[in-house]
Formats: structure tokens, C-alpha cells, sequence
């Protein structure tokens, strides 16, 4: 928030050095060992919000960042010996090691952590389960295996396997981890005069409550500096009637293919099962396709995306398709940019959509199956077609396997890497049982209009290239 304000006011460059010492007074450290560490992990954070690295000349290809300064919490440990340890003389986790790392203490084995390969096996071997296993929230939580420690047990992201889906920033109890951010760029942009334009995700919808539909959002927006609003919703519109072609032909020749939605899947795709990358969808994403709409109408335009999503970022930045989202940028640092300018998104009653109401449900697993099914059945193909829908990462890989080993008995996939779909990225405002009861207040106000036509009634004013 601080930072966006600065960069309205145009003063952040000369005000920067001094907001570590506004942010952390005195000489008592609030939250680590001591200021100066907190001050340096505040330095590195404002880097990230100017879209800078952490660290000067440690320039690298991630959107996801590791502040160095903050990452030392974390048990250096993995394995560990509990007061569960009977010292059996059976001996079974001493036996087990195949690196001689544990040996008989006092009173319970000892691990010796300069032996010690984190194998495992003397968890498995111990009948009185005293081996506890301390693995680093974000190593155990990241579904790429993209993350290993250096020489001072800092974190090292492997950019070959990384799909910067986020799980790591959400499982640190340090925030360590942190995704580089462009609200200043947004800010200087809005600030330019060129016209710059917001795109919404579908999984905005109930984000700031049940009543405030996507015409407050708009409104909010427009204050905010931006020229005005698109929803994703009918990018996904777009997407759902392009795919429905690409899916027929496909399953008229026998060929099975993934869904391109989700950046993350299609990293996971790319990176960990290549021999798969032929089967990813050619249609773009909702984002790119809601850009090139954008730039077809207004070719001077700069385009924001605004959602949940941290790979979103990297389908930006990391990736070169032509018309696509110029900006990336997260509910939460939309809602910093918007109590910079003390703007408070309100409800007034007053309604408007875009999207069709499949298109707001790409956000939910299943939602972009469902849209592509109605589009071959608004076409009137009635194929039996069957798509699997892989809710969450660990689904995904499941599925992918299947394919890649022949075992794959359905026609598509679609892939999410967020468990339930977008509404549960990793930079939302809020998730769960109340965000679904938002979302279902909002769509009991928006009519059913069928994608075809929805599409058709928008296409018409300028044709766009839906392929990448």
C-alpha cells in the first residue's frame, strides 16, 4: 500500500531507502533476531513490488522469489528423533541407514545431520514411529519437486521445474517466498495517459461480497485511473466456443487433448511430461484472448489482468504470445492499489455482464469441460465426448501419467492446478464456504445466455485469432 501511494505521489524513488526505517523504528525488533534483518527483508519486499529481483545482479527467469533474509526459520534438520524412541535392540532405523548416520544416544538414536541424505528409510523402518519428519513446508508442499536448499540452507528454485503455481509462498510460515509484483508499472502506466484497461477474472466474482456485481467493480476501477473494465467471463466465452471446434476435430481423428486454461497445468505439461506438449490445447487462454479483444477494439490499449493467480504472471512475462495481457497483477495488490487511492469498492444496485454465466464458471473445476460441452451441443453435436477433470495438482500429474503411459481412457483432460479451480489461487481476497455463497448470490443476477451468442454478438466486432 505504502509503495503505491509513493508511486502515485511520484516520490517513491526518492523515498524508498527510508521506508524500512518508517516501516521498522527504534532498535527492538519486532518478528526476527533483530531490525536490521527486518529492515532487510522490508527492502527486498519494495524490489519485489517495483517488479525488481530481491537482490541486485541475481537476475533469473521466476516469477516466484526467494528473500534470503527471511528464509532461515525453517528446522535445518529434517529427520529428527522423538521421545517416542524406545531403544529397541532390534535396532531397525540404525540398520536401515545406508549412510551410518544414526547411532545409539543416552537416551534415544541420534541422527547426525553432516551424514544424514534425508532418505527416508529410517521413518519407515522405526516400529514406535519416534523418526518425526520436519520437512520445510515449501519443499513438501511444491508439486514440481523444484525446490532444494544451497550450502546455507537457503532456498534455491529450480527454474527448469518450477510452474509457479504458488503453493510455496502460500505453505511459508516466514514469507520467504514471494512472487515479484507490477503495481508500480500499473500505477505508471494509469499515470501515463495511455489507456489502460482491466481485465477481471471470473474468479473475482463474490471476492468483495455477494452484492457487488461486476458493474461496482467496473466503477471502482475507472476512479482507480483505468480507461475501463473487461470481464475475463467472456474471454472465457471465446475460449469455450474455439475449443469446442478444436475438440471435435480432435476426437473425430482418435487424438486426446488437454485443456490450455491453467498456466501452471500447462508448465506441468511442458516441463515434467514434454512427450505430452502436442496434446495441449492450441486455443488461448480466456486472459489472452479478452487482451487481443481489448486491442482489436483499441489498438494503443494496455492490458491488466486482475486475479487470484500467480502463474498468470508467467503466462505474461515468461511466455511470448502475440496480443497477450501486457500486465499480470493479484486481487490482493489490486486491493493495495485501491486503499492507496482510498477507493472502496461499493455495491449500487446496478448490474451489467459480458460474460456468459458458463463463462464466469472457468473459475470452478469442471467449469471449462462444462462450457466446451454446451458449445458442441449449442452447435448441435451430440457425441458422447468424455473429459476428465483433474481437480488440483496431484490429480493433474495422475492424469498426465495415465496419458503419457497409454492408460488414459478419456478423450480430454482438463487440468487445474488450484484444488476446486481459480476461486482457490493462491492471491484471492477470500476462499471457502463464503466465497461460494457470494459467488452464488451474484450469479442468481445474471442471466443465461448462451455462449454461442454471446460470442457471435461481440466477434462480430472484430475478429480475433484464437490460436496460439
Amino acid at each position: 500500500i505504502r509503495v503505491s501511494e509513493l508511486a502515485f505521489e511520484g516520490t517513491l524513488e526518492e523515498k524508498r531507502d527510508e521506508l524500512p526505517y518508517e516501516f521498522i523504528p527504534g532498535h527492538k525488533p519486532s518478528f526476527r533476531c533483530c531490525v536490521y534483518r527486518e529492515r532487510e527483508i522490508i527492502r527486498q519486499r519494495i524490489r519485489l513490488a517495483e517488479g525488481k529481483f530481491p537482490l541486485e545482479g541475481h537476475e533469473n527467469h521466476i516469477i516466484i522469489q526467494v528473500l534470503d533474509s527471511a528464509c532461515a526459520g525453517c528446522p535445518i534438520q529434517r529427520f529428527a528423533v522423538s521421545d517416542n524412541c524406545q531403544q529397541c535392540m532390534n535396532k531397525s532405523c540404525m540398520n536401515t541407514c545406508p549412510f551410518g548416520a544414526i547411532s545409539p544416544g543416552k537416551h534415544q538414536a541420534y541422527i547426525d545431520p553432516d551424514k544424514c541424505r534425508e532418505c527416508g528409510k529410517c521413518v519407515q523402518a522405526c516400529p514406535y514411529n519416534a523418526i518425526i519428519d520436519r520437512q520445510r513446508p515449501c519443499k513438501k508442499s511444491c508439486p514440481a519437486n523444484a525446490i532444494s536448499m544451497d550450502e546455507n540452507n537457503i532456498v534455491v528454485i529450480n527454474e527448469d521445474k518450477c510452474i509457479h503455481c504458488g503453493e510455496c509462498i502460500k505453505t511459508c510460515p516466514f514469507g520467504a517466498l514471494s512472487a515479484r509484483s507490477y503495481v508500480v508499472h500499473v500505477i505508471n502506466a494509469i499515470k501515463s495517459g495511455n489507456p489502460v484497461y482491466a481485465m477481471v477474472a471470473p474468479a473475482i466474482d463474490g471476492q468483495f461480497g455477494p452484492d457487488v456485481t461486476m458493474s461496482d467493480l467496473r466503477d471502482a476501477l475507472i476512479n482507480l485511473g483505468f480507461t475501463d473494465m473487461y470481464e475475463v467471463a467472456l474471454g472465457a466465452d471465446f475460449t469455450a466456443q474455439a475449443e469446442s471446434e478444436e475438440w471435435y476435430d480432435a476426437y473425430k481423428n482418435g487424438e486426446k487433448k488437454t485443456t490450455s486454461c491453467c498456466p501452471a497445468f500447462v508448465s506441468m505439461v511442458r516441463k515434467h511430461f514434454p512427450q505430452l506438449a502436442e496434446n495441449i490445447s492450441t486455443t488461448v487462454s480466456p486472459m489472452v484472448a479478452t487482451s487481443r479483444y481489448i486491442k482489436g477494439l483499441h489498438p494503443d490499449a494496455i492490458t491488466v489482468f486482475i486475479g487470484p493467480c500467480i502463474a498468470k504472471k508467467s503466462e505474461v512475462f515468461l511466455e511470448d504470445i502475440e496480443g497477450n495481457a501486457d500486465y499480470a497483477i493479484s486481487m490482493r495488490e489490486l486491493l493495495a492499489i485501491l486503499e492507496a487511492r482510498k477507493i472502496e469498492v461499493k455495491s449500487s444496485g446496478a448490474t451489467s455482464q459480458q460474460g456468459s454465466l458458463l463463462g464466469h464458471r472457468f473459475a470452478v473445476s469442471g467449469g471449462v469441460t462444462n462450457a466446451v460441452l454446451a458449445a458442441l451441443r449449442e452447435k448441435g453435436i451430440e457425441e458422447e465426448i468424455s473429459v476428465h477433470c483433474a481437480d488440483g495438482i496431484k490429480e493433474c500429474k495422475k492424469a498426465l501419467t495415465q496419458m503419457k503411459t497409454g492408460k488414459f481412457s478419456f478423450d480430454f483432460l482438463e487440468g487445474m492446478a488450484c484444488e476446486g479451480g481459480c476461486i482457490n489461487g493462491p492471491r484471492g481476497l477470500i476462499s471457502g464456504l463464503q466465497h461460494k455463497k457470494n459467488r452464488d448470490a451474484l450469479e442468481e443476477t445474471m442471466d443465461e445466455r448462451t455462449i454461442l451468442e454471446n460470442v457471435e454478438s461481440h466477434y462480430n466486432s472484430c475478429k480475433i485469432e484464437m490460436h496460439r
